[in-house]
């Protein structure tokens, strides 16, 4: 298994905001995490990464215990976070935003699996822009970038946080076309989407959150198909 994350407790100050939260997901898998708004799917992710910090429990990635790693560390392990705010340097290129990808200090004698010829190729649309400034960009623009800037640190798994948030429904089906482009060159993915007919679509299995806890285990085309579980446990 490559990440096993095992009886979470995450708070906010004095929030509990994650209660035991146990998921796994093995190499080359799509997984997704669903549920109503404040239920805890991106600080799920956040936990993961180490941006937000588990008191208890063990995330184990490759067999190691990265909880209470920092973030940096946990990067150059191989993990990549895509954030739900992209976060993109506004003030630099495109090239220059993809250069900031790269994780020094990861073990030099491995050749770079990604490079910025390698994304150019993956991510045309970033190879006509590759001058342009990050607020020249357009939405789908910046996603993109976000999603490119996070392979150059070469990932086995990418945590992607609402990647089609404010994006028209063409521009999100071009997001979900890149990550599964992604996905096939062996790159295992954890996904949190409000969109659940593209979700469940890719993910091979899906996990529901209810009040910072895991609910149901299925596959995205088990809850794609049954209003019985989208009204249960995904209903406003």
């Amino acid at each position: 298994m490559l990440l096993r994350v095992n009886d979470i407790h995450t708070y906010y100050d004095d929030s509990h905001v994650l209660d035991g939260v146990t998921l796994e997901i093995a190499q080359g898998e799509i997984v997704a995490i669903l549920g109503r708004n404040g239920v805890g799917k991106s600080t799920t992710l956040k936990s993961i990464m180490g941006i937000a910090s588990a008191r208890s429990g063990s995330i184990l990635f490759s067999g190691e215990n990265i909880r209470g790693l920092s973030p940096f560390r946990i990067a150059r392990r191989g993990i990549g976070y895509v954030p739900e705010d992209r976060r993109i340097f506004s003030d630099l290129t495109v090239r220059e935003n993809l250069i900031m990808g790269l994780k020094p200090g990861k073990d030099m004698n491995r050749k770079q699996k990604w490079t910025i010829e390698r994304v150019y190729g993956q991510f045309p649309e970033l190879a006509h822009r590759d001058g342009a400034l990050g607020w020249n960009l357009s939405g789908g623009e910046q996603q993109i970038l976000t999603l490119a800037r996070t392979l150059m640190g070469d990932p086995e798994l990418l945590l992607i946080d609402e990647p089609s948030e404010g994006l028209s429904p063409i521009l999100a089906s071009v997001i979900y076309d890149l990550i599964n482009g992604i996905h096939k060159e062996g790159i295992s993915v954890i996904l949190v989407d409000r969109n659940l007919s593209y979700t469940c679509a890719v993910a091979k299995r899906v996990y529901i959150m209810v009040k910072g806890t895991i609910a149901y285990t299925g596959t995205g085309k088990e809850v794609l198909e049954s209003k019985e579980i989208q009204a249960k446990f995904l209903a406003v």
